[in-house]
């Protein structure tokens, strides 16, 4: 999980690298940044009227360019980069009609009524008559005040005739859903179009007035200065200074977007004579967007990114004061990110890579929703109130610097060009993919194709089911220092109560043959040294107790090397011949013996067997059944056969013979 949050971090600053690179590229073939100010005496009539469009400004009386131009510098300064994004937008907003038709009277409360902080216009069409607009300036409508955040419908009263009665709509005509009060989640109320005429630049200025109407209005310098030092509930306000009639439109929809969070007030300077009080709060040009904190005042329109713009604006708001669920869209984007970089990771076959790939994405989400329930339990407490005004300090001094605008210009820019986002994350995923390839070139399985991958995951899955509950205990694997394991367990609890022990281990397991070697007479300089060193403590020989019978398992731990030896075992063979055991074949900890405790029979020549992590020794058909079958542990001590076994200096065990 760390490295994926390590080349997730990577991957961003690429990103921070590459927007430079794109704009060393726009300067240098057309010597303009996108922060550069534009002279709006250069531009033409019809961008003129983009730019207001953009900004939410009426101008149906306005027939020559100067009025026009007056107007767009009233409203704020021009940049390179707002004037793009402007003529993107209208080129790709033509022709769309996002409108939603209600069904009846509950599908129009659910998204009208009950929506506390966002704006409507319903066109109502009533029973047996026509729509107030028609199709085409209909359309024009729903492009105009979409980039504004204002959604946008059309309730048939032939599909519920009782509630148009109920209303009073008896004709055809236009509803527009405002909330009521500055409160969060307060009432909304309905304002229904009464006006004459009908084209869509009066509708407009009628829905800009309603709006407007909702924000503090300051037309006198001695109200502003009461207004500026006052001490309220709420920290943080945002101020414009203009010479106009009303905000434009995106000031307007922001205040109700950030209702509760933030304080829109507007204050009209065109008749103000005494600026002396301007220059006292440090307002220093026409227009200025000040925002006021606890920390001091902050000029908006300085820093990268930072356009007279409704998305412009309300990425740096949300940085600045956010909100609960903005920081859990954030977290969800930051994991699924994360989660997907397991597709380039993970190496094998395709089908494991998006199997795991599935796991890791509801893995992740789970726990994320997880942990975010009891963050928004402790939010609620009273207690908790000066920690979260203290976090909201720290982030915005942090949001108010210049790298924060970088980020937020980035990140509009990159939200703008989904496609450019999707490529360059493929090609980071690529990147990590062959990386970790030539770091993993030594694992046979990331060769394996989709039908030996599928092969091993059903014999894991089979093998699965018939583990039983006895067998659960701690094991050692190559998951424990894989923190992804841990993370699977939490996120399933119900997963603790069944063991998922792999039969893959079974194979790793020391096979060998057993043999028997006939023993041969040792020469007299071999027999006087056997002598000596069997000579017993009471002078007596061990030669008259050479002779064993084949029937004990014989411990013996040689202290030089560490590795177990058996005495000497010989027993009577057909034609008097002695026989014992080859013990130059047996791997290094096994303990030796002769007998199987699984069948009761004993070792035969070249019959193959298997040991265990403990030691003991088997048949090695005995054993593998005993395991297969869901057993996972020694038949003779109950030691797990998939776990490791500390090694013992000294042997502690031997059955003597009878």
């Amino acid at each position: 999980m760390w490295w994926k949050l390590f080349f997730l971090l990577l991957y961003f600053s690429m990103l921070l690298i590459l927007a430079r690179f794109f704009e060393a590229i726009v300067w240098y073939e057309t010597g303009i940044f996108a922060t550069q100010l534009v002279d709006p005496v250069t531009l033409s009539f019809r961008k003129l009227k983009t730019i207001l469009e953009c900004r939410g400004l009426g101008y149906s009386g306005l027939a020559e360019k100067r009025d026009v131009r007056e107007l767009v510098e009233n409203s704020g300064e021009l940049m390179q980069g707002e004037l793009y994004s402007a003529l993107k937008n209208e080129k790709e907003t033509e022709g769309s009609d996002s409108s939603t038709t209600f069904s009846g009277e509950m599908h129009f409360y659910e998204l009208v009524e009950d929506t506390k902080d966002g704006i409507w216009l319903v066109q109502v069409i009533a029973q047996d008559r026509n729509p107030l607009l028609s199709t085409a300036n209909w359309g024009k409508m729903v492009q105009k005040v979409s980039q504004f955040g204002i959604r946008t419908g059309i309730f048939n009263c032939s599909s519920d005739s009782r509630y148009c009665h109920k209303r009073g709509w008896m004709k055809s005509t236009l509803i527009m859903s405002v909330p009521q009060t500055n409160a969060s989640k307060g009432k909304v109320m309905l304002k229904e179009y009464n006006g004459r005429r009908i084209e869509t630049e009066h509708i407009f200025k009628w829905m800009t007035a309603h709006v407007a109407s909702r924000i503090k209005t300051i037309r006198f310098s001695a109200q502003l200065m009461d207004d500026w030092y006052q001490m309220e509930k709420q920290p943080v306000k945002m101020f414009l200074f203009a010479k106009l009639l009303q905000p434009p439109a995106f000031f307007s929809a922001l205040s109700i977007k950030f209702t509760g969070r933030i304080e829109f007030i507007f204050i009209d300077v065109r008749n103000w004579d005494n600026t002396s009080c301007l220059e006292e709060i440090g307002v220093q040009q026409m227009p200025s967007y000040i925002l006021k904190t606890p920390e001091g005042i902050y000029r908006y329109g300085n820093s990268t990114g930072e356009f007279i713009s409704l998305h412009a604006m309300d990425a740096f708001l949300r940085s600045v004061q956010p909100e609960v669920n903005d920081l859990f869209i954030l977290s969800l984007v930051m994991v699924n990110l994360m989660a997907w970089m397991d597709l380039f990771i993970t190496q094998g076959a395709t089908i494991k890579r998006f199997v795991v790939l599935i796991s890791t994405l509801g893995t992740y989400n789970s726990l994320l929703i997880i942990s975010w329930l009891p963050i928004l339990g402790f939010l609620q407490l009273p207690y908790l109130d000066n920690f979260y005004e203290y976090s909201l300090k720290v982030l915005r001094y942090a949001d108010t610097t210049t790298i924060a605008s970088w980020v937020r210009a980035d990140w509009t820019f990159y939200s703008s060009h989904p496609a450019l986002f999707l490529s360059t994350y493929l090609a980071h995923g690529l990147l990590i993919d062959y990386f970790e390839k030539k770091r993993r070139c030594s694992n046979e399985d990331q060769n394996a194709n989709n039908l030996e991958w599928l092969s091993s995951l059903w014999d894991w899955y089979t093998s699965y089911l018939v583990h039983p509950i006895a067998s659960f205990q701690n094991f050692e694997s190559d998951w424990d220092d894989d923190p992804n394991f841990l993370l699977q367990r939490l996120a399933f609890p119900d997963l603790w109560l069944r063991p998922l022990v792999p039969i893959d281990y079974i194979k790793n397991l020391p096979t060998w043959k057993f043999r028997l070697a006939q023993s041969e007479k040792p020469n007299p300089v071999e027999r006087d040294k056997l002598h000596k060193t069997t000579t017993n403590p009471n002078g007596g020989s061990s030669g008259d107790q050479e002779v064993h019978h084949y029937s004990s398992e014989v411990l013996h731990n040689n202290n030089n090397d560490g590795c177990s030896a058996a005495k000497k075992s010989e027993g009577p063979c057909s034609g008097g011949e002695e026989q014992d055991t080859d013990w130059s074949h047996w791997p290094c900890g096994m303990l030796h013996c002769t007998e199987c405790v699984v069948c009761l029979e004993n070792f035969e020549t070249d019959c193959l067997v298997m040991g265990l992590p403990c030691a003991h020794v088997f048949h090695q058909q005995c054993i593998v059944v005993w395991l297969a079958g869901g057993r996972h542990c020694c038949p003779v001590c109950r030691w797990p056969s998939y776990k490791k076994k500390p090694t013992r200096q000294h042997a502690t065990e031997q059955l003597e013979p009878e």
